[in-house]
């Protein structure tokens, strides 16, 4: 039985796990992964705990932050005076929004994470919510492709599945 190895086609299951044992993310709700492995779209840690697997076997894989999502970054953490907000907007502590950025000329929305609120503004956290945290993932094999088969080139990568803020996509 073939072993999977950088180039091979993947379908895997799997939870992805927070250290107190609560899901951030699973494919029972977003479908099986589909990806490549080596091909940079979902995270190193991931895609290197799925080489070596069998079709059926299931692994655990414990990341540390630099596999993952990476340290927590003080450069990304900002305080905004409180009139840059609308004033209807009520704002509390720990809530994600919605945050209008510019870059190299073009409009970014970036979510960020309501630090602290106080008389001189609202500290911002832009680094990803998982950034600074162990994650583990709960990964099973359902399927290989060997990378050198005749018949890749016609297979579909999936790069929506667990790719959202919270997953295991490529950071």
């Amino acid at each position: 039985m073939e072993v999977a190895k950088p180039g091979d086609l993947v379908i895997v299951r799997y939870d992805g796990l927070l250290p107190s044992g609560e899901i951030f993310e699973t494919s029972q709700e977003t479908g099986p992964l589909e990806f490549q492995i080596g091909d940079n779209t979902v995270l190193s840690g991931f895609n290197d705990g799925v080489v070596g697997m069998r079709v059926g076997e299931s692994r655990e894989i414990i990341l540390k932050p630099e596999e993952a999502y990476g340290p927590k970054n003080p450069d990304l953490v900002e305080i905004f005076a409180r009139s840059a907000f609308a004033p209807e907007m009520e704002i509390k502590v720990g809530m994600i929004i919605g945050m209008s950025m510019e870059k190299e000329g073009k409009d970014y929305k970036v979510p960020a994470q309501v630090m602290e609120i106080d008389d001189d503004g609202v500290k911002l956290d832009f680094n990803h919510p998982l950034s600074g945290k162990e994650i583990t993932y709960k990964i099973t094999l359902d399927k290989l492709t060997p990378g050198d088969a005749e018949d890749n080139s016609s297979q579909s990568l999936n790069p929506s599945s667990p790719s959202g803020s919270t997953g295991c996509g490529s950071s």
